[in-house]
C-alpha cells in the first residue's frame, strides 16, 4: 500500500521535500492561472446586459454630435444677442465635497511621462483604453520605475531567486516591466472596460499638501466611471493582484508563495499612491516646462 505524508498530500512519503515543495507551487500556480480565467469568463458574461442597455444612450449621443438639440433644452449662449462676447459664460462649476479644490487641472495633451493624466473628461471606448494600456506600459515613469526598482532588488538580492550579476539585474528589470504591463493589461484595458471604469488620474487644482496626500490614497481605492461618478477601483485593486498572481510564472521558484506574493501586492498599491503623489502636482511642472493645462469642473 502506497502512504502518503500528511503535511505535504501531493507527495508520496519518499519524494525529496525540494521537489515535494517545488511540485506544490507548481500547483499553486497552475489553479491561480485557472482562477484568473474564470474571474475574466464571469466578468465579460456579466457585462453583456449593460452593453445592450447603452446603445440607445450612444445613439442619442450621436444624434445630439449632428447637430439635433434635444427637447426642452435651452438654446446655446451664442445665440442671446444681450450677451457680450468677452464675458465668459454664466454657466458655474458644481462645488466641490472637498473644500478648497473645485475644479480638475487636466492637460492639453497626453504626457509621455504618465499617460494615465486625463487630458479630457470624454469618455473613453474599450480602444482607447486598450491604447492608454500600450501607453501605460511603454511610458517613461515605468520604464524609470523599472531601472529603479532593478538597481534596488539588485543591492537587496531581491527576490534572492534571480542572484547576483547583470544577467540577474536584466531578470529584475524585464520582471518588473512583465509586472508592470500585465497590471496595465488587466486593470487599464479588461476590467475597466468589462466594469464600465474610466482608468485615467484627474488631478486637481491647487490642493494642499495635506489633501494631495489624502486624495493620492483615496484614489487607490476610488475612481471615476464611465459616467463621471465615483465608485470602487476595482481594476485599480485586481489589476495588481492578478499581474502578481500571474508573475509567479516567471518568478523565481524559491519566491513564489503565497506571502511573497501578497508581500508583491501590497507594494504594487502603495506604489500607486505614491505616483498618485506625482500625478497630482505633474500638470504644475508640465506647465513650467511652458505647456499649458486647462481646468474642468468636478462631478
Amino acid at each position: 500500500m502506497i502512504e502518503y505524508s500528511l503535511a505535504m498530500p501531493s507527495c508520496l512519503k519518499d519524494t525529496p521535500p525540494e521537489l515535494c515543495r517545488r511540485s506544490n507551487l507548481t500547483l499553486w500556480s497552475e489553479r491561480g492561472l485557472i482562477a484568473l480565467l474564470v474571474f475574466a469568463a464571469i466578468a465579460f458574461s456579466s457585462s453583456l446586459p449593460a452593453w445592450g442597455e447603452e446603445m440607445p444612450q450612444g445613439r442619442s449621443q450621436t444624434a445630439n454630435s449632428a447637430g439635433q438639440a434635444p427637447p426642452n433644452q435651452t438654446p446655446p449662449d451664442q445665440n442671446r444677442p444681450d450677451q457680450n462676447p468677452s464675458e465668459p459664460s454664466a454657466t458655474t462649476a458644481p462645488p466641490s465635497k472637498i473644500p478648497g479644490v473645485a475644479l480638475y487641472n487636466l492637460l492639453q495633451k497626453k504626457s509621455i511621462v504618465f499617460p494615465d493624466i486625463a487630458a479630457n473628461q470624454e469618455r473613453l471606448s474599450a480602444g482607447q483604453k486598450f491604447q492608454l494600456f500600450v501607453d501605460n506600459s511603454g511610458s517613461v515613469h515605468t520604464l524609470s520605475w523599472s531601472i529603479l526598482g532593478a538597481a534596488l532588488g539588485q543591492a537587496d538580492n531581491s527576490p534572492t531567486g534571480f542572484g547576483q550579476g547583470w544577467d540577474a539585474y536584466a531578470k529584475r528589470f524585464g520582471a518588473s516591466m512583465a509586472r508592470g504591463a500585465s497590471n496595465e493589461f488587466f486593470g487599464t484595458f479588461v476590467i475597466s472596460s468589462v466594469l464600465h471604469l474610466d482608468p485615467r488620474f484627474y488631478p486637481e487644482v491647487n490642493p494642499t499638501l495635506s489633501h494631495a496626500a489624502k486624495y493620492s490614497v483615496q484614489r487607490v481605492f476610488i475612481m471615476r466611471n464611465d459616467e463621471g461618478r465615483d465608485v470602487v477601483a476595482w481594476s485599480r485593486l485586481l489589476g495588481p493582484l492578478m499581474a502578481e498572481g500571474l508573475a509567479n510564472v516567471y518568478w523565481p521558484e524559491r519566491n513564489r508563495t503565497v506571502g511573497d506574493t501578497l508581500f508583491r501586492y501590497g507594494v504594487d498599491l502603495a506604489t500607486r499612491a505614491g505616483g498618485n503623489m506625482l500625478r497630482e502636482y505633474w500638470p504644475v511642472v508640465y506647465r513650467k516646462l511652458g505647456h499649458s493645462t486647462t481646468t474642468a469642473p468636478r462631478h
